[in-house]
């Protein structure tokens, strides 16, 4: 018997292969201010979020809200424009609701993009991050509830969340576009309050390389999923606890539609290695 969630799930799959007839190897999310990351892509179906049935809308400024299936590199890719979060009042469920369409469409690589605020001191607005691991902060995930047996094991390891493999082939890619790639734990909060003086501290201290308000629930999701996955932040702001600076969420988008392009040549010569 199929489960009222996968019903949902293979309902918003069925109509989109009624759109897109080539399968897909690689998924891609774009994270704030990302969305023309992916310049490179030869788009050949677009699919606005609203229109296929059961899938939450995005809501937050700088994401589309578009499903673009097509070709990178010779790839057959599906990139999912825009993401959903917490703070916009969605549950692990709805936020994950993308990911389990990419399962059910039989998508085995994941490629997350994100912006993030850094809290390596190292690290300059602009870099990239590629994500090592993760600190899921946010009280909740995905995988509460009534377990679905055909998205994998209730209890998933998730001590390899990150595809090492992809982290080596991201380095690849950006030493290929002359370009440096960093690496870190991302902490992902609920947001969408930017975070206090004193919890930037405390993220330091256990570990954390930059934060933000998004990722942890899909890559969970992700996991279970048995994909491989490739996290990638865009710091668009470094954290200085002791001489805090104040940063506007305009701000934060526009620095990261500035590192766009840079973030889409990595993406491209990722993509053509893979």
């Amino acid at each position: 018997m199929i489960s009222e969630n996968r019903s949902r799930v293979l309902e918003a799959v069925h109509f989109i292969k009624t759109r897109i007839d080539k399968p897909a190897v690689v998924g891609l999310v774009t994270g704030t201010g990302l969305g023309e990351s992916i310049a490179a892509m030869q788009v050949e179906s677009s699919l606005a979020y609203g229109e296929i049935p059961g899938f939450p809308e995005a809501t937050t400024e700088s994401h589309p809200g578009r499903l673009l299936a097509g070709v990178m590199q010779g790839k057959q890719v599906i990139v999912l424009q825009g993401r959903l979060h917490l703070y916009e009042g969605y549950t692990p469920g709805e936020i994950t609701f993308p990911v389990r369409v990419l399962q059910e469409l039989g998508v085995r690589r994941l490629i997350l993009t994100n912006a993030a605020g850094g809290l390596n001191p190292r690290f300059r607005p602009g870099d990239i991050m590629a994500i090592t691991d993760q600190l899921n902060l946010t009280g909740t995930s995905p995988l509460i509830g009534p377990h679905e047996d055909r998205w994998g094991e209730r209890f998933p390891d998730m001590s390899a969340a990150y595809d090492r493999n992809l982290i080596a082939l991201a380095q690849t890619a950006a030493k290929a576009e002359g370009l440096s790639l960093r690496l870190g734990v991302y902490a992902g909060l609920t947001g969408p309050a930017l975070e206090t003086p004193a919890e930037v501290r405390f993220l330091k201290t256990i570990g954390a390389d930059a934060v933000g308000f998004s990722t942890v629930q899909e890559v969970i999701a992700a996991v279970q999923a048995r994909m491989h996955i490739l996290g990638l932040s865009v710091i668009t702001n470094v954290h200085d606890p002791d001489r805090p600076v104040a940063v506007t969420a305009a701000e934060i988008i526009d620095l990261a539609r500035e590192a766009a392009p840079k973030l889409g040549a990595m993406l491209a010569a990722a993509v053509r290695g893979l």
